[in-house]
């Protein structure tokens, strides 16, 4: 061998640190389908480590009939790689939803040995969702401001008429003048809700300690519609102020307690509900009337222990009318997610039975993104606001 090509050659560490350096899971799999090696990221994602990784088959960790096995059949008979786009590998055991990419390619030093990587699809997903939800949002400004215009004076009109009409009626006939009042009321009650979808003045935002906001949520629950579930408080002490408008930040947890407090309702005592506070940088997003972009490193959780979101709702459940509730509106979550939207933040629901999760991602504050950009980096000393947990 030359020197030049004993300088290109890489050790077995070398090239192990570099596959576990990869974000995206990495496995090598044998003629038999046993996987024969798997990179960190494959632990991760699998929620199992190497070694036991090592002594599984691939169709033991994936679905039934799944598309990957078909994957490496093909490349193997071919040796070619191959691309498939979108393919659920969701079991039980790691989550019902963990969409993916597959690369598939033949390891051409050791005939028969296929390697598959995985990327999954979560950010563009948020993505996605998040244009969505904006999307459905203006929708809703547009039909609220021609509800409020349209029918809340005739609406007060008929209540005039049938107040008129009930000091002559009869008693039989008094009944269906006060329903006539009481419809229109409701029916005002309604459109109200939905003018709050047209408030399009720029939000006023500042420093807000996320960990305020969650304590006082807590507590207006547990004084009233939460008193009965157990709440469990996963914070990051050291996280630093939230760029947001605290009266609307205070609304949006409110509504996903509320939601996670009635999902739990059967529950009795053994009703949980997790409020989690963690630092993640990586994603950007740009905030509505800017050109700029703003990272979102701040992920705030709403978790419990319900029944879980049906899952044909889940891809709309952000969207107007859309509600698993008998009594509900379905307008509850579309708020939430203008108001998470208005803030620059992207908001999203993973939902399996006994374990749901509401996840708001925001900006965080600094003297500099109030008028530029903001940075992928967390501060080196940030300056943690004070935590009561009491």
């Amino acid at each position: 061998m030359t020197l030049a090509a004993e300088q290109r050659q890489t050790t077995p560490s070398e090239s192990e640190a570099i596959l576990n350096a990869l974000p995206n899971p990495v496995l090598l799999v044998a003629p038999d389908g046993k996987i024969v090696d798997a990179n960190i990221a494959a632990e991760s994602f699998f929620e199992i480590s190497t070694q036991f990784l090592k002594r599984q088959s691939l169709k033991e960790l994936v679905p039934f009939g799944s598309p990957l096995l078909a994957l490496i059949e093909q490349v193997r008979n071919t040796g070619s790689p191959v691309n498939e786009y979108r393919v659920d590998l969701g079991t039980p055991r790691i989550g019902g939803d963990r969409q993916v990419d597959l690369h598939v390619a033949p390891l051409t030093e050791r005939p028969g040995y296929i390697v598959v990587m995985l990327q999954a699809r979560s950010i563009a997903d948020k993505m996605d969702r998040q244009l969505t939800h904006r999307s459905a949002a203006r929708s809703v400004i547009a039909l609220a401001a021609m509800l409020a215009h349209e029918i809340k004076n005739p609406l007060s009109g008929i209540r005039g008429a049938a107040q008129l009409l009930e000091q002559a009626a009869s008693v039989d006939d008094r009944v269906l003048t006060q329903l006539i009042c009481n419809e229109a009321d409701r029916i005002v009650t309604l459109v109200d809700r939905m003018e709050v979808f047209g408030d399009e003045r720029p939000v006023a935002r500042g420093a807000v300690n996320i960990h305020s906001v969650l304590d006082h949520v807590k507590r207006l629950a547990q004084s009233g519609f939460a008193r009965n579930a157990k709440f469990i408080e996963d914070y990051d002490p050291s996280l630093p102020p939230v760029l947001a408008n605290q009266d609307q930040l205070i609304q949006v947890f409110l509504n996903l307690v509320k939601n996670a407090a009635e999902a739990t309702s059967d529950l009795g005592r053994d009703a949980e509900i997790q409020l989690t506070t963690a630092f993640r940088p990586g994603v950007r997003l740009s905030i509505p009337g800017k050109k700029s972009r703003v990272s979102l490193p701040l992920e705030f959780c709403v978790k419990d222990n319900g029944s879980g979101v049906p899952e044909d709702l889940l891809p709309n459940l952000f969207d107007p009318f859309v509600t698993t509730k008998q009594t509900g509106s379905g307008l509850g979550l579309a708020l939430v997610a203008k108001i998470v939207g208005d803030h620059g933040g992207i908001i999203e629901c993973e939902s399996q039975p006994r374990k749901t999760t509401f996840r708001v991602l925001l900006p965080m504050f600094s003297t500099a993104n109030t008028t530029s950009d903001t940075t992928d980096d967390r501060p080196e000393t940030p300056a943690p606001f004070s935590h009561n947990l009491s």
